[in-house]
């Protein structure tokens, strides 16, 4: 009895982080109504919704970039821009443009930050592919891309994810096509990827059996 009552004294004493947190539906996510399908069924995959012009967006930016350091070699982990109004389809197409010509994580960061920091108003076609004669794309070349089938596609295969997804805002993590994280389900930006944390591990467990 003794030595039980040690055990739990010290179990007490320990701290609150050590322990898994204890996330259910509308406890730290949204169930997802019909599983959307992932693009590799052999991995966990989370997809960050965003849109360059949300100030959430970018306050999120950093912390995703920190998580996203450790990423497991089962987790497949990328970003989608979302298209809530037309305002926000430039910014869109200029993320697969960076993505198709291999600029994305020169550009990724940059574009919030040009926004955000600097004020810069990339709301444009035009002013867009200034901003990427940086990185070495011409004023054309991105022009070219812009309006490229390939470009187009991905936008309207995101969009239909999204809308599938029930995602009403920004910013939004999917865990496996199954899982909704929200800053204000999880109680703010700084909690979304312990409960991104505490999906996949529950998907990996749920792969294993």
């Amino acid at each position: 009895m003794k030595k039980i009552l040690i055990t739990l004294a010290v179990l007490l004493c320990l701290p609150a982080s050590l322990f898994a947190a204890d996330y259910s539906p509308g406890n730290g996510y949204t169930l997802i109504k019909n599983p959307v399908r992932t693009t590799n069924p052999n991995k966990i995959e989370v997809v960050e919704i965003f849109w360059y012009g949300c100030p959430h967006c970018f306050s999120l930016e950093p912390v995703t970039q920190a998580w996203s350091k450790n990423i497991a070699d089962d987790v497949d982990f990328k970003f989608m821009p979302a298209v809530f109004g037309r305002s926000w389809q430039a910014q869109a197409k200029a993320y697969y443009v960076s993505e198709i010509l291999g600029l994305q994580e020169k550009t990724h960061a940059a574009i919030f930050n040009a926004i955000h920091l600097d004020k810069r108003r990339l709301n444009s076609e035009d002013k867009l592919a200034e901003f990427f004669t940086q990185f070495g794309v011409s004023e054309a070349n991105f022009k070219k891309q812009f309006n490229s089938f390939a470009v187009n596609s991905r936008l309207s295969q995101a969009d239909a994810k999204i809308r599938a997804y029930g995602a009403r805002g920004v910013p939004g993590l999917i865990v496996n096509g199954k899982y909704l994280v929200t800053a204000q389900s999880a109680g703010g930006n700084n909690k979304i990827y312990s409960v991104v944390d505490f999906l996949i591990e529950q998907e990996r467990q749920s792969m294993k059996n």
